[in-house]
């Protein structure tokens, strides 16, 4: 396992889950791995009565995962939206995880996404050679989900097609997938539900219908509150993938880490941190995952054309590209940040070379 790229979360925290169901006294809903309280736990961190410690998955408000987690007891679907970079696809696994052991069942909605992806698809050899039968029937993630009584994940819904995702509405409110061609259908078994992700910059992209909206209760995931917040889940978040990558870099200063986070809350939000000076934004979402992979880069950088050590240098064609999307506006954008605020803060000097010289 330790050769994989990048783990399944049920495989990464295996031992957490196992000590969280260890510990466990509450009651389980139907084909649940955890209780919902321990879901919350794992999601959240914590220490258990054993002195165990379960590190926190998702940083920010409990009520949203309390929420989450109590939608996925009902009949009702839960629909995690916001920008992108808000850790809806990160909390998607982890609640699967946690819930039914597995976060592999998912479908990536995309313009391209059909109907057979969602409901069931046909072995079209075999449907020639002996006509309509189970053996010729492909099964999709969402029938085998609801044959296991599992979690079925659906990324980026609105990205699909209104008549496809209208194929999730008998699915959700009867919990039944007919199969008219062999007569029969499948009947979901406890412990089934569904988790998509939605991002509002595709809003207008393929609205959901009232009928399917309906069937979904909505958890917005907003950006972290504080700087402190932002700043600890990116310390978080690269540290995972310094292990997993094995990079021969010294972990990044928390002080390198904040100017980034810095930078980024700044141009999000049009105003210096100080509340002083007003700031164009711009046309990027500078998302706490963007700023995630500006300081992944930048260790890269560090590791294998630097000494180790992550300098603003190995930072600044990283935080050019998260931020400069559209080479004309942005660029006009960053140019005035870079003079007005970079430049007059003293520490600040390395960071304001390095930019500069890269434009």
């Amino acid at each position: 396992m330790s050769s994989l790229l990048r783990q399944h979360a049920e495989q990464l925290y295996a031992q957490e889950l196992e000590e969280l169901q260890k510990q466990e006294t509450g009651k389980r809903p139907g084909n649940w791995k955890l209780t919902p309280q321990s879901v919350v736990t794992y999601l959240m961190g914590g220490k258990l009565q054993n002195g165990f410690e379960v590190t926190p998955k998702y940083i920010g408000n409990k009520r949203l995962m309390e929420i989450a987690v109590a939608t996925l007891t009902t009949d009702r679907a839960l629909l995690l939206y916001g920008l992108p970079g808000t850790a809806k696809s990160w909390v998607s696994e982890h609640l699967a995880a946690a819930v039914c052991g597995d976060s592999t069942m998912i479908i990536q909605g995309t313009a391209g996404t059909s109907e057979e992806s969602v409901r069931y698809g046909w072995n079209y050899a075999r449907l020639l050679a002996e006509g309509p039968s189970e053996k010729a029937l492909v099964e999709t993630p969402v029938m085998r989900s609801m044959k296991d009584g599992k979690i079925v994940r659906i990324e980026e819904l609105t990205r699909i097609g209104a008549d496809v995702q209208d194929t999730l509405i008998t699915i959700l409110s009867e919990k039944t997938l007919p199969v008219p061609e062999l007569n029969t259908e499948v009947q979901a078994v406890k412990g089934f539900n569904v988790i998509a992700t939605a991002n509002n910059r595709d809003k207008g992209v393929n609205e959901l219908s009232s009928a399917l909206k309906r069937r979904f209760n909505t958890v917005i995931l907003p950006v972290p509150d504080s700087m402190d917040e932002e700043i600890d889940i990116v310390k978080r978040r690269v540290e995972s993938f310094e292990k997993v990558m094995e990079l021969p870099a010294e972990p990044p200063a928390l002080s390198e880490i904040r100017r980034i986070v810095t930078i980024f809350r700044e141009l999000r939000s049009g105003v210096t941190i100080d509340g002083k000076t007003k700031i164009k934004t711009p046309s990027g979402t500078l998302s706490t995952a963007e700023a995630i992979s500006v300081v992944n880069n930048g260790l890269a950088m560090a590791a294998y054309f630097g000494d180790g050590q992550l300098k603003a240098a190995d930072l600044a064609a990283g935080i050019i590209g998260s931020v400069v999307k559209d080479p004309v506006q942005d660029k006009l954008v960053w140019q005035e940040y870079l003079e007005t605020v970079v430049k007059p803060r003293e520490d600040w000097k390395d960071i304001y070379r390095a930019c500069r010289d890269l434009l």
